[in-house]
């Protein structure tokens, strides 16, 4: 080999391969030259000629080596980039592939492979884009046709334009495919499992139109399936809207906490949906607020059987997390198109509606009536009124005499809540009592009838009690007993002098927790009395589990006892009942000497009512027990 054909096969043209291999003999060849020529000049002198060509020969050879050390560098440097590129590519979290202009792979990573379970074998470099995607049919991730789709792709970025493609991967994962053209021809594809932010998203748009805790449709989506359902009616169908307010749900979050209140709601609302057919809708507003859509209906008695089944379903009691809670609800109704075909004017028709089922007493269901917007606003004003009244003291506390019906003492007086308006006079407490309850201030009136009848009973005889009305509102409170023991504290009224009066609302709401409460109270030494009874839903079975120092009988039993009916029998049967447990029993609403006698045969201990006296204001009730006080002693 001579310098000028080594230093053609050196130069850039040539590959690297080639370049080593004559670097490697260019060398040899001056290493031969150098040993000879120093051989030579062992045997012989030097000529100045000679001894130039020997220093070529040594440059020569240093030269070689020089470039065979960095070719080789050049190699190991190139070789490890190569493992560089390969490692990224291949950890990059998306799948890869690069093809050249005539739709061959250039570089196809693992997550690719991973992704479609496919066999490197077939795809790697050179493979054509048909036998890919003819693999992966054969694989079975991909089901549509193979010359089709691979032509479809080609034609598009051959254009200069990306294409974009949702598949399914094995598994039911979602993958998404880009191809993106590059310039000078081929493309890349990056391929992308979004089954995670798919699924992200949708969940998102779920919750924007879905209730988090019952997975009904919320009010969003309850607008929009409202108003396609009020676009969808025909000529002769009507379409009903429903508000639905769960009772006292408020009292029952605060004395047994939010899960317990969770636990409800999700029992209402699956209870809801098994009350509606296919086309109707069910949805939570907030808080203890439902609505139903009923559709295609024909008149008002459709609606009111679909109320009946709700009301039925919703009374049922319910597990919740330990505790069986009896709920009920009141329901306001509008209809379409009688009462508005406008969304808003619909919903709002429905919104009064169910303020006037409130304002009747609850649990009950009322129809949109003309009036019942003025009425609303009327019972607001009232409720701005009962405010300022209680913060600027226009309460008052009355009493009503019990007496014992055979030697006519008094025994006890019954504290009752009186608002004396400054414009309509007296209120019946039956027109504020609910707006106090709706309005969450009731536990204020309570608690200042409390007060107010310790502080005035601890002016009486010391044998006479007081007895004060305790709401569900209020006995739901955690707060009750220790509001108790403050008051009977505040004013020094022993605590045996204090009887607190309860109905049947107050118990069936959650039996456990209103045991715990009542023996809370009688741990204070109070005494405890069962209102109105006979009118709940369980009565004897109250009687049962807790030993209460009295029992009321309602006032519905005591009207007809002289009549040929059957309340001189269930008079007698609750006196026995009583007696039997050693409880009193005390009969409201006596006003005739003929009912006084008879439930003096019968047995009844007191008796409370018109004939013996109204409820009166406190500084007359002071007059009264000490002028009967006084004739009590004349006649000892």
């Amino acid at each position: 080999m001579d310098i000028d054909s080594g230093q053609q096969m050196l130069s850039d043209s040539a590959g690297p391969a080639e370049r080593a291999a004559t670097i490697t003999r260019l060398a040899a060849c001056c290493v031969l030259l150098a040993a000879a020529v120093v051989g030579g000049i062992a045997t012989s002198g030097w000529s100045l000629r000679e001894r130039l060509l020997l220093a070529l020969v040594a440059v020569l050879a240093v030269a070689a080596g020089l470039l065979l050390r960095r070719d080789r560098l050049t190699d190991r440097r190139l070789a490890a980039e190569r493992r560089q590129l390969s490692i990224a590519v291949n950890n990059i979290p998306q799948g890869l592939v690069l093809y050249d202009a005539s739709a061959r792979i250039i570089i196809c990573n693992q997550p690719y492979l991973d992704m479609f379970g496919l066999s490197p074998d077939v795809a790697k470099p050179g493979c054509t884009m048909q036998r890919l995607i003819a693999h992966r049919k054969e694989t079975g991730s991909f089901d549509g046709d193979v010359d089709e789709f691979c032509n479809a792709i080609i034609k598009t970025v051959s254009l200069g334009k990306a294409t974009r493609q949702l598949t399914e991967a094995p598994g039911g994962r979602a993958i998404e495919i880009i191809n993106r053209p590059l310039k000078g021809g081929g493309w890349v594809a990056t391929i992308e499992d979004v089954t995670s932010r798919r699924r992200a998203e949708e969940k998102i748009a779920h919750l924007a139109h879905y209730d988090g805790l019952t997975d009904l449709p919320n009010r969003i989506l309850f607008r929009e399936r409202l108003e396609q359902s009020l676009k969808a009616m025909r000529p002769g169908e009507q379409l009903a809207v429903l508000y639905i307010d769960i009772d006292e749900f408020k009292s029952v979050n605060d004395a047994l906490g939010h899960p317990i209140g969770d636990e409800l709601l999700k029992g209402v609302a699956e209870r809801l949906r098994g009350c509606l057919k296919e086309t109707d809708v069910a949805a939570r507003l907030g808080g203890d607020e439902f609505a139903v859509i009923q559709t295609a209906i024909k008149d008002r008695p459709e609606t009111t059987q679909l109320v009946d089944v709700i009301h039925s379903a919703i009374r049922r009691p319910l597990e919740c997390l330990g505790h069986l809670i009896t709920t009920d609800a009141s329901i306001g109704i509008a209809v379409a198109p009688g009462d508005g075909v406008d969304l808003d004017q619909l919903l709002k028709n429905a919104d009064l509606a169910l303020y006037g089922a409130k304002g009747d007493g609850r649990r009950t269901y009322r129809f949109f009536e003309t009036g019942m917007d003025q009425r609303a606003k009327a019972r607001r004003s009232l409720e701005l009124e009962l405010r300022q009244a209680i913060n600027n003291g226009g309460l008052e506390t009355y009493y009503q005499p019990v007496v014992n019906i055979e030697d006519g003492k008094i025994s006890s007086c019954e504290a009752l809540l009186r608002w004396r308006h400054p414009e309509r006079g007296m209120i019946s407490p039956a027109e504020f009592i609910p707006i106090a309850e709706d309005s969450g201030l009731i536990n204020q009136l309570g608690l200042w009838v409390l007060n107010t009848a310790c502080a005035e009973a601890a002016t009486w005889p010391d044998h006479v009690r007081v007895a004060v009305n305790v709401s569900p509102v209020q006995f739901r409170s955690q707060s009750l007993a220790l509001n108790v023991a403050a008051a009977l504290a505040a004013c020094g009224l022993p605590a045996s002098r204090l009887e607190l009066e309860i109905t049947e609302a107050v118990l069936i709401r959650d039996d456990e927790a209103a045991l715990d409460m009542l023996h809370q109270l009688r741990k204070l030494g109070v005494r405890i009395a069962l209102d109105d009874f006979g009118t709940g839903y369980s009565s004897l079975s109250y009687l049962q589990r807790f030993p209460f120092d009295k029992i009321k009988i309602d006032r519905s039993f005591i009207k007809d006892i002289a009549g040929p009916g059957a309340s001189s029998s269930i008079v007698q049967a609750v006196v026995n009942i009583a007696a039997a447990s050693d409880m009193t029993t005390t009969a409201e609403g006596v006003e005739t000497e003929q009912q006084r006698n008879l439930l003096y045969i019968l047995g009844c201990d007191e008796m409370q009512g018109y004939l013996f006296s109204p409820a009166i204001p406190a500084i007359d009730v002071r007059r009264l027990l000490l002028t009967h006080r006084g004739r009590a002693m004349s006649a000892a």
